[in-house]
């Protein structure tokens, strides 16, 4: 595992689902903001928040997966949101995607509201960092 610890400041409370700092060693991916649509035909199979994270994540593995990576090398993430609402509204299902495709691992993670991605359709993109020992 490349990560070496996990950072939180002694008096702050533990964040959920995600970590305030990651300290970690080794060689560093970094991965393109990806959406959550059909990587082979660029094609949107679904337009619910909540079916397009989940399309992102894979998205987000598949590449990391080129360098031997797994999600435990994923250090932090970046998502951008089209609708804050809507991710607060079905947080509790995009967590148990994220869950399922991640494990219960936490990196260092932001959550942005966007007024629209490029992708039009697009609902979610997600940005990653990782490094690999």
């Amino acid at each position: 595992m490349s990560l070496s610890r996990f950072l939180q400041p002694k008096d702050w409370p533990r964040p959920s689902g995600y970590s305030n700092g990651v300290l970690a060693q080794g060689r560093q991916v970094f991965i393109a903001g990806q959406v959550g649509w059909n990587p082979q035909s660029g094609k949107f199979e679904s337009p619910g928040l909540v079916d397009q994270a989940a399309q992102a994540l894979r998205n987000v593995l598949a590449v990391l997966a080129q360098a031997d990576g797994r999600p435990e090398h994923i250090t932090r993430m970046t998502w951008y949101l089209t609708s804050r609402a809507e991710y607060l509204v079905r947080l509790e299902e995009v967590g148990a995607v994220y869950r399922g495709i991640m494990g219960k691992h936490f990196p260092a993670m932001s959550a942005v509201e966007v007024s629209a991605l490029i992708e039009a359709q697009a609902k979610v993109e997600i940005e990653a960092t990782a490094v690999i020992p």
